[in-house]
């Protein structure tokens, strides 16, 4: 059987739109299914949030040529964009380029081999892809890009990898990472006592926030639970540290527990949350108890296989990014700004014609960013349209620094400048934590640093 069904991708965020537009380029038929009711949902959920790299890393090459075509004039590139304005200037323009190959509220949530489960081999590659819909339409397609990303599926609370014990039962008090501490979300911070469970950027991204909220606003009450007993990687190197942002960003944190402004809880492992009498919620591990009305989870993101369950795929057992991957991601060795350049030939799974790209492909990865996923995508759909060597041809020039998966900092909302691994280069600053942090997403973390102009090399987003 000779498949000629379109190629489907899953997710109307930045890689999936710019899978898309490499896909228009190369001539190829397409559909883009996005779950949520516009372009970029995710994002959407988090558009308060500044991304520590300008625009000139932000735009993917064949998004940026069929916006031009369009008669689109690209932003100041060397301004900071919020998520907002990452949907509202570029995502949105190029989803509307591409509106007839966009589908809205398509959730998808199986996919397969039409006649073919995971078992059955005879004839499997000449199959096409089925797709099943939560509203039970099915969709195939010659090949599947796999661009969901990670946001819908935070890790659980519990220290043990599967949800605390009674997690389930008080989740109307446990926010997503990344809430809008002085927009939407305040009047559940104000007054209030909150603990923000987590180590990484997320993390202190919101306890910034909230310090700043709390110095203002009369009992606001901060706690930050963590698992291990140093914070050194939080907190960075100080003076000592290469990049001096990284310094700075954790010297400010440190000085916000230090003050006593942010409580700082160690050695937190959550087995249990329970309600108390008078309706707050009560995290418990082994004799230590912390009381609070909200908690905040920032502890990072995982990917959903189980849709893709009946498709063969070769996963790294620790994590479940393709086993190839894997050891060029490995956050024990890798940073963001170390990460190889990989592209198809890292992706593929012994289930020919899906892959995985974004966040998704990094598994449990806290190192991708928005360049990786670009070249991914391209990497892709040149394989897809048989041009091999330029599937091959992966380029990466990405700087060799921690900034994107443990550094912090934070810069000044007058700022104009910024960056991370992925800008200008990074310096100190003594300015007090202010609203609209500049930030940079990183597998679901962030950074947050201030810059001044260099030639350094750019790569996040």
């Amino acid at each position: 059987m000779i498949v000629t069904e379109p190629v489907v991708v899953i997710g109307a965020g930045p890689v999936g739109l710019a899978a898309a537009a490499h896909l228009a380029e190369r001539g190829l038929e397409f559909l883009v299914l996005e779950s949520g009711p516009g372009v970029a949902a995710a994002i959407d959920e988090w558009r308060h949030v500044k991304l520590f790299s300008p625009w000139r890393y932000d735009i993917d090459e064949a998004a940026r040529r069929l916006l031009e075509d369009s008669g689109w004039i690209a932003p100041d590139l060397d301004e900071l964009p919020t998520g907002g304005d990452l949907i509202d200037e570029y995502l949105a323009p190029l989803a509307k380029t591409l509106a007839d190959r966009i589908r809205y509220g398509a959730q998808v949530i199986a996919v397969t081999r039409v006649g073919y489960d995971r078992v059955r081999t005879a004839g499997r590659e000449s199959a096409p892809f089925l797709l099943r819909l939560a509203d039970g339409e099915e969709v195939l397609a010659s090949a599947v890009i796999d661009a969901a990303g990670t946001w819908r599926r935070p890790n659980v609370l519990g220290a043990s990898g599967i949800p605390a014990r009674g997690e389930d039962e008080t989740a109307d008090a446990i926010a997503h990472a990344l809430p809008d501490v002085f927009g939407r979300d305040r009047d559940r911070f104000v007054g209030r006592r909150t603990a923000v469970v987590g180590a990484g950027h997320s993390a202190a991204t919101t306890l910034l926030e909230l310090g700043e909220l709390a110095e203002h606003e009369p009992g606001t009450e901060v706690v930050w639970v963590v698992r291990g007993t140093d914070q050194a990687r939080t907190y960075g190197g100080g003076d000592g540290d290469e990049l001096p942002a990284r310094g700075a960003l954790g010297a400010r944190l440190k000085a916000l527990v230090q003050s006593g402004r942010v409580e700082l809880v160690s050695s937190f492992r959550t087995e249990s949350l329970t309600r108390t009498a008078d309706g707050r919620v009560e995290l418990a591990a082994g004799d230590q108890r912390v009381v609070v009305d909200t908690v905040v989870n920032s502890t990072g993101f995982r990917p959903d296989h189980d849709m893709v369950g009946e498709l063969r795929l070769d996963l790294d057992p620790i994590l479940g990014s393709t086993r190839a991957l894997a050891p060029l991601i490995d956050p024990n060795q890798h940073s963001c700004g170390t990460v190889p350049p990989h592209g198809v030939d890292e992706l593929a799974h012994p289930e020919p014609g899906y892959y995985a790209v974004g966040a998704k492909s990094y598994g449990r990865a806290p190192t991708f960013l928005l360049a990786t996923g670009y070249e991914q995508a391209r990497s892709v759909v040149a394989a897809l349209a048989g041009d091999w060597e330029a599937a091959r041809d992966v380029q990466l020039n990405l700087p060799e620094t921690g900034v994107c998966s443990s550094n912090l900092a934070y810069g000044d909302s007058t700022d104009e400048a910024g960056g991370g691994c992925c800008g200008p280069a990074p310096v100190s600053i003594e300015a007090p934590v202010s609203r609209g942090l500049a930030t940079g997403i990183s597998g679901g973390l962030l950074t947050v640093v201030e810059a001044k102009p260099s030639t350094q090399a750019g790569c996040c987003g």
